[in-house]
């Protein structure tokens, strides 16, 4: 997934399964002002097809995206933080 590499950023890469985690939450979101509560990201990480995880994973998925700016909270909703939409 090109949106993860980073030579500049000191810190490990995310694991595979946590940028599918972002992956499927970006293509659920249909603008840049798409917004999810909590619930609504680790529903959306549970149903989905590739993304075989536990709910505890979904919420650590979302924690991990949130520590490293992919997503970041208003109002206490999730938004993503960049993305291109079509």
């Amino acid at each position: 997934m090109t949106r993860f590499p980073n030579s500049s950023d000191p810190r490990p890469p995310l694991p595979d399964w946590v940028q599918e985690a972002y992956e499927i939450l970006v293509d659920a979101a249909d603008n840049p002002e798409s917004e999810f509560s909590y619930d609504e990201a680790y529903t959306l990480l549970n149903e989905s097809d590739t993304f075989s995880a536990e709910h505890s994973d979904s919420e650590y998925a979302v924690k991990r995206l949130l520590n490293r700016g992919y997503l970041y909270e208003a109002d206490g909703t999730l938004r993503i933080t960049e993305t291109t939409f079509d």
